[in-house]
């Protein structure tokens, strides 16, 4: 199916692997130009040979002022910047009672500030020119939160809470914001955390599989194109059935 964003130009945060990259190469291959980023210089030139097209810059995007300059960087490689995806790693795990206050500016630095910096930089531009695509990649357990992943949970949180919010005030202008809740993939993070217990990974979600990182890049290429412009605040679990919640 055209997607009708052949042209379009794209920044996809943390691409140098997993979930990311999928959704690069899912944007790339619906004819945008996409620019991929990653910390570690060897590993973004692997993940961008694979990708038609692509331009990678390296960066760091684990707090406000890293985020900023990567989509500065990014403006000024593409002529502007049409559609975003934030995404980040996440922060260290651990429950309510062993996880320091010290650790949480760390964490919301990560996966909420990150998103809010990228936003407040590229999206008054989309609005300019009444069109726009932000998509966030967060986590399952905004949704349903994980009791060892606390750090995680409060932060994505927060930056789902922070989405759904600007969503609503971004629509008039053309420019739609979701988030994408993934759940268990078969990335390599999840093969070196799991390794040969994947299969039992597997049967802890409804679907008894875990998610093809290919598929969920076609979804977020989906929420990314002319056909989803009536789709926006919208936080979608792509999670093969693992949350319980009815919401």
């Amino acid at each position: 199916m055209d997607l009708g964003i052949s042209g379009r130009r794209a920044l996809i945060a943390a691409s140098s692997a997993g979930l990311g990259l999928a959704a690069a190469a899912a944007l790339a291959e619906a004819g945008c130009t996409v620019v991929m980023n990653g910390r570690d210089a060897q590993r973004l030139r692997d993940a961008t040979d694979g990708v038609a097209g692509a331009i990678g810059i390296v960066g760091d995007v684990s707090d406000a002022d890293g985020a900023t300059a990567l989509v500065a960087a990014a403006e000024e490689a593409l002529g502007g910047i049409d559609i975003l995806v934030t995404n980040a790693g996440g922060p260290p795990g651990g429950n309510w009672a062993d996880t320091g206050t010290n650790l949480y500016p760390a964490a919301l630095d990560l996966n909420l500030m990150s998103v809010v910096a990228m936003t407040k930089a590229a999206v008054p531009a989309m609005q300019a020119r009444r069109w726009g695509r932000v998509l966030a990649i967060t986590s399952v357990s905004v949704r349903q939160p994980l009791d060892n992943l606390i750090l995680s949970n409060t932060a994505r949180a927060g930056a789902t809470g922070y989405l759904k919010t600007m969503a609503n005030q971004v629509a008039a202008d053309g420019v739609t914001v979701n988030s994408l809740q993934p759940g268990y993939h078969a990335t390599d993070r999840l093969q070196q955390l799991f390794g040969d217990r994947m299969a039992d990974l597997a049967q802890t979600v409804a679907a008894r599989s875990v998610g093809d990182p290919a598929a969920f890049g076609q979804i977020a290429a989906f929420l990314c194109s002319e056909h989803a412009r009536f789709i926006t605040g919208a936080a979608i679990p792509v999670d093969g059935g693992a949350s319980a919640g009815l919401q």
